[in-house]
């Protein structure tokens, strides 16, 4: 992975003042012009990163798609018709960052925490999903690239701040507060940010979030130790990032083994590459065991694996997606900790959130799964280089999160984990989760991160906690209508989920 060429903490010292490389206020008349004539993707400049070596900086004054420039970045129009103000630029800390002030801006600026990447050489930024709705209701918001990728939240956690204090200097504007949000990977810049700079902002919104941080990636863990031991099926678990990759194409073909056996078929019309699920019994246990680790029994989670076990994660494209994230050939954590992050030597694999449940074949599951220590040390805090953030649960600002009971990329046990921390450092009442009934990774419509978002700010603004579900009851999760109370009623919002009982229309809002 490549490096910075300077230490973080450095970065945050140096940034106020000296942030602008590129863009001004000039960025502004020079994207609406942009605007107003055909667009083409020869005017968009990428930037050699000055900071880390290697990394290419997609031009942020133009739109990204991760592959080519699709359009310019311009201002848009609120409801009363009026423009947006946008600035654009290369910062000092080498990230890329867009920011955009509302024609009748309240005040309040939201800094927006993108996901994880890949660890492709091009940085980029995308515009937040609410972009349309804090221009119509008067809020600004700002943007990082990050100075690379990987999944490396603590750069995400630096490079935003430094954005954070740079704003004036950029847009000669004063915010009145800040509001932290971010999606995926952000949900975790979001909640180390909010903990490493405590008293900056007023309140966070992180969504499909990776709230609990390293513990991802024992979830991760499970989820193949668990196949291989109820398939009676022999893994290793490399170390390194070096040893991992070249561990892939073994485990590949070792998965494939075992997918008769859990009721996985490829699909030949698509060389391998898709899935059909008909589960064994040895496939229900093991969907049994993912359900307990994901965030324990609730409806439509049939679903979620019918769909997550439906196609490939790249490089492993030839196996369902789960077995592509086997921290086991990726040092942990796509090798940006000191070693692996994932442990699971004293994690006891359940198929039930009933103790006596199927004991003695629990037993026998647990004496059979691949056994691995935690040997990273990650970081006492946000800042460290080379090392993921430890994530405490003490912001003491109020937090609203919005996660799919589906989602087994970045499982809804993200935020039952992030609330027993509140709840254990006595912040219980300061954190809310809102369930939604979906199964993909962050797929939800505007409507529902509109409504959380407002909540969020009437919330701080009154004092009044908002409203949500309570994720850290079993019985209440495992209701047949749990999650309709905050899931766009809308027909066909959420497609990919399916529930054997429907949402009563009085329970959604």
């Amino acid at each position: 992975m490549p490096a910075r060429s300077h230490p973080r903490r450095l970065i945050v010292a140096l940034v106020t003042g000296c942030v602008l490389l590129l863009g001004s206020l000039a960025a502004w008349s020079g994207s609406a012009r942009a605007a107003a004539t055909a667009f083409s993707p020869s005017t968009c400049v990428t930037t050699s990163s000055t900071v880390v070596p290697g990394v290419q900086i997609a031009d942020p004054a133009c739109e990204f798609n991760g592959a080519a420039y699709t359009g310019p970045f311009s201002p848009i129009a609120s409801g009363s018709g009026q423009l947006s103000r946008v600035w654009t630029g290369i910062a000092s800390d080498g990230a890329s960052y867009r920011i955009e002030v509302p024609p009748n801006w309240n005040g309040t600026l939201v800094m927006f925490a993108h996901g994880y990447r890949g660890t492709g050489n091009v940085v980029w930024i995308d515009d937040p999903q609410l972009r349309q709705y804090f221009v119509d209701n008067g809020f600004a918001w700002a943007a990082s690239s990050y100075a690379m990728n990987g999944y490396d939240p603590g750069d995400g956690v630096v490079d935003t701040h430094d954005l954070l204090q740079a704003f004036p200097s950029i847009t000669g504007l004063r915010s009145r507060q800040a509001i932290m949000s971010g999606l995926s990977m952000g949900g975790e810049v979001t909640t180390a940010e909010i903990e490493a700079y405590k008293g900056d902002f007023a309140g966070a919104m992180p969504y499909c979030g990776v709230l609990a941080g390293n513990n991802l990636f024992d979830y991760y863990l499970g989820a193949n130790a668990t196949a291989a031991g109820l398939t009676g099926t022999t893994i290793s678990y490399p170390t390194t990032l070096a040893a991992g990759e070249a561990y892939s194409p073994a485990y590949q073909s070792t998965v494939e083994t075992e997918l008769p056996a859990l009721g996985i078929t490829p699909d030949a019309a698509t060389g391998g590459q898709t899935f059909t699920t008909d589960l064994t019994k040895t496939g229900t246990l093991w969907s049994d065991t993912v359900e307990q680790l994901s965030g324990g029994t609730r409806p439509g989670f049939a679903s979620a694996m019918d769909y997550w076990d439906s196609f490939g994660f790249a490089p492993l494209t030839q196996v369902p997606f789960l077995f592509g994230v086997y921290p086991g050939l990726n040092g942990g954590t796509l090798g940006f900790a000191n070693g692996s992050v994932a442990g699971n030597e004293h994690t006891f694999y359940t198929f039930s959130d009933n103790p006596l449940f199927n004991l003695p074949q629990e037993i026998a599951l647990n004496r059979a799964v691949v056994r691995t220590p935690v040997t990273a040390t990650s970081s006492a805090d946000a800042l460290t280089p080379a090392e993921l953030p430890v994530i405490h649960g003490d912001p003491g600002i109020p937090v609203l999160s919005v996660h799919g009971i589906g989602d087994l990329f970045v499982p809804f046990s993200m935020d039952q984990q992030y609330d027993a921390m509140m709840v254990a450092h006595g912040q219980g009442n300061l954190f809310v989760s809102r369930a939604i009934r979906e199964v993909t990774h962050c797929g939800y419509t505007t409507s529902e991160l509109s409504s959380a978002f407002s909540a969020l700010v009437n919330w701080i603004d009154t004092g009044k906690r908002a409203a949500g579900d309570n994720i850290l009851n079993p019985k209440t999760v495992a209701s047949p209508t749990f999650g309709c109370r905050f899931t766009d009623p809308t027909p066909g919002a959420h497609p990919e989920f399916k529930s054997t009982v429907p949402c009563p229309s009085t329970t959604q809002q």
